[in-house]
C-alpha cells in the first residue's frame, strides 16, 4: 500500500464512522472459517478508467491505472495475510492492447512498475501469464528479469496476467502440446485418439498450479470475458459493484465469507 493511502486510511479510521467500519472489518476477519478459505484467488480488477473519469474528470486516465495498481498491491497483501497460496491478477487483456497508443503506453508503464515492485519485495514468487510476444520488447525483458529474480522467494505465488486472453491461452496450450508430441515423434492420428484433459492442463499458462477456487470481478460487470476459461470450470464467482480502486479490505473479506458459506459440488 502506498504511503499516502496508508495515511488516508489511518485518518479515516479515527473518524467515528471509520471506527465503526474498522470494528466491522475486524469482526469479519475474526469470523472467517480458515479451514474453508480458497487456496487460489483470481481477480478481474475492473473499473480503473471509469474511476479516473469520476475522480479526476478531464485528467489523464493514468490516474485510474495508478490507483488500481496501488490497490492491487494492497490486495496481494490482504491475500497473504489470510494465507492464500496463489493469487492471479488480470491487469491487461489482449483487447486492451488495441486501444489508442497514447492510452496503452502509460498503462504499460504502470503495469511494468507494479510487476517489478511485487517481485522486488522478496516475499512472493511473481509470474507473468500471457502472451509476452505482444508486449514491447523492452517491457517483456523487464518482466522476464523480475520474474527470474523472484523465482526462489519463499511465499505466495502471484500471477500477473498481462497481454492475456483466454482464447490466446488455449491456442498457445495446443501449440505447445502439438510441438511437444511432434518432438517425440507422435503420430497426429494417435494423438487425437489418446489426448486427455490433463494433457492440455499441462500446457496452459498456469500449468502445475491449482485452478482458481474463487474469482472476483469488480465494477458491476458479471461476466468472465474469457478469463482463465480452462481453469475456471469449477470456480466460485463473486461480483462486486465497486470500481477497482474503491475495492476495500472489507469487500475482500465479504468475498471470502461468501465463498466459505458455499457448498462446492464440482459439477457433481
Amino acid at each position: 500500500m502506498a504511503w499516502g493511502e496508508r495515511v488516508r486510511e489511518w485518518v479515516d479510521r479515527l473518524h467515528p464512522a471509520g471506527l465503526l467500519y474498522s470494528t466491522y472489518e475486524q469482526r469479519l476477519f475474526a469470523e472467517l472459517d480458515r479451514s474453508r478459505l480458497p487456496g487460489h484467488v483470481a481477480v478481474l480488477a475492473d473499473g480503473n478508467r471509469r474511476w479516473a473519469r469520476l475522480n479526476a474528470p478531464g485528467g489523464p486516465l493514468v490516474a485510474g491505472y495508478q490507483a488500481g495498481a496501488d490497490k492491487l498491491k494492497s490486495f496481494v497483501g490482504w491475500c497473504d495475510e489470510v494465507g492464500i497460496q496463489v493469487v492471479t491478477l488480470w491487469v491487461l487483456s489482449t483487447e486492451n492492447l488495441t486501444r489508442n497508443p497514447s492510452d496503452v503506453g502509460p498503462l504499460l508503464g504502470v503495469i511494468e512498475k507494479l510487476f517489478v515492485d511485487l517481485a522486488s519485495t522478496g516475499r512472493w514468487r511473481v509470474k507473468c501469464v500471457g502472451d509476452a510476444s505482444l508486449l514491447p520488447p523492452d517491457i517483456a525483458r523487464s518482466l522476464e528479469r523480475a520474474e527470474a529474480a523472484s523465482a526462489n522467494n519463499p511465499g505466495m505465488q502471484v500471477n500477473v496476467a498481462i497481454a492475456y486472453g483466454g482464447r490466446y491461452e488455449l491456442r498457445d496450450a495446443v501449440r505447445k502440446l502439438l510441438r511437444t508430441e511432434a518432438e517425440k515423434g507422435t503420430d497426429l492420428a494417435e494423438l487425437a485418439d489418446t489426448l486427455e484433459i490433463d494433457d492440455i492442463s499441462e500446457h496452459v499458462y498456469t500449468a502445475g498450479q491449482p485452478d482458481p477456487d474463487l474469482i472476483i470481478r469488480t465494477s458491476g460487470e458479471q461476466r468472465l470475458s474469457g478469463f482463465m476459461m480452462w481453469q475456471s470450470a469449477h470456480s466460485e464467482f463473486y461480483f462486486c459493484e465497486a470500481l477497482w480502486p474503491d475495492f476495500r479490505r472489507v469487500d475482500f473479506l465479504r468475498a471470502l465469507r461468501s465463498y466459505t458459506s458455499r457448498e462446492r459440488r464440482y459439477g457433481r
